[in-house]
């Protein structure tokens, strides 16, 4: 009898009784309708959001189309045409006056709170972060042949805004994690209140390049994908650094929550829950391909039916059915059922 025949039914047993403990998805296969016309989504390193109504809403960077909307099932049903083509991470957040879409811009580097009819109702420019919190533009930059120069913005300060989310009392919570690595807070009227993080001890953060407002503890705290150290951290929205949620993971990029889990979307090619201890209970999509993940020229030809290649957003609709958005230059976006 083979030796090590116990010990993988032993490992195999283990594995299904962790999968068992959380929560069980099934992908479902081409369900996403493009408008007539429109062969692919278009180039995407965005996020995705799901409104009250279950409607799906989509970013990506053609300047045509920046936000897409699709019906649960689906089904096409408008862009947003005054929506900007640059979100690179946002949430649909209910405030007193209804749901808002709230982002910031990869580009223009303003934060912006949107009807869901793509309307602007609040920009924060980048002037209200105040400097010593920015990134300094360095001295030297490399030239379309890869040869360094010098750059033109030498001393300049910049943002790289990335993600943000709303606090339960309206408080906006937005990341650099293209960049300085701080988290900038701004009330509800967009005035600044103040700037935490970065990449010194004890945030030492690395890209925090995603956050979420995480609600199954009292008080909410912050949640946030620290991509390049592989980790989860939690912050209290006062900004005290409140540890290590989960490590080793595959270039964390996306967090959302939704009951119990906190769900995780890995630029390396997986999509991991989490419980409130920081416990793996469940993971969808995982592609071990190493040549498809963590790259946006995937083509469409390698794809295959719920399997991820670089999640760089995730949501949830009501009844806890996951959606998934890729970066890549073809667009594509995933959904889960939960069973």
């Amino acid at each position: 009898m083979n030796k090590l025949l116990p010990l993988a039914i032993t490992f195999a047993a283990v594995l299904i009784a962790r999968a068992s403990a959380g929560p069980d998805y099934q992908a479902v296969p081409n369900w996403l309708k493009l408008p007539p016309g429109m062969q692919q989504l278009g180039s995407q390193h965005g996020d995705v959001a799901v409104s009250s109504k279950g409607h799906v809403y989509v970013s990506t960077m053609d300047p045509a189309n920046g936000v897409l909307v699709f019906a649960s099932d689906g089904k096409f049903l408008r862009k947003l045409s005054d929506a900007p083509n640059d979100f690179h991470g946002f949430v649909i957040h209910n405030d007193k006056g209804g749901e808002f879409i709230y982002g910031p811009r990869l580009n223009e580097q303003s934060i912006v709170k949107l009807s869901l009819d793509g309307k602007t109702v609040l920009k924060i420019q980048p002037s209200a972060v105040p400097d010593k919190y920015k990134t300094i533009t360095p001295d030297t930059m490399k030239d379309a042949q890869g040869k360094m120069v010098s750059n033109p913005n030498a001393g300049k300060p910049f943002l790289r805004l990335t993600g943000m989310d709303v606090a339960p009392n309206g408080d906006l919570y937005v990341t650099d994690g293209y960049a300085s690595d701080y988290v900038h807070r701004f009330d509800r009227n967009g005035k600044y209140l103040a700037s935490f993080g970065g990449k010194q001890p004890p945030y030492s953060f690395k890209t925090l390049h995603k956050i979420a407002i995480d609600t199954r503890f009292s008080p909410a705290r912050i949640i946030g994908t620290d991509r390049a150290n592989g980790r989860i951290v939690h912050m209290s929205l006062e900004g005290e650094f409140l540890g290590v949620v989960a490590s080793d993971l595959l270039l964390p990029a996306a967090v959302a929550i939704h009951g119990d889990y906190a769900v995780i979307g890995e630029l390396k090619g997986q999509v991991t829950f989490l419980d409130k201890s920081g416990k793996v209970v469940a993971r969808v999509g995982t592609n071990t391909a190493a040549d498809e993940v963590a790259t946006n020229v995937t083509e469409p030809a390698k794809w295959r039916q719920g399997i991820v290649t670089a999640p760089h957003g995730v949501a949830f609709n009501s009844r806890g059915d996951l959606f998934v958005s890729e970066y890549s230059k073809f667009g594509r976006v995933h959904r889960y059922t939960l069973k």
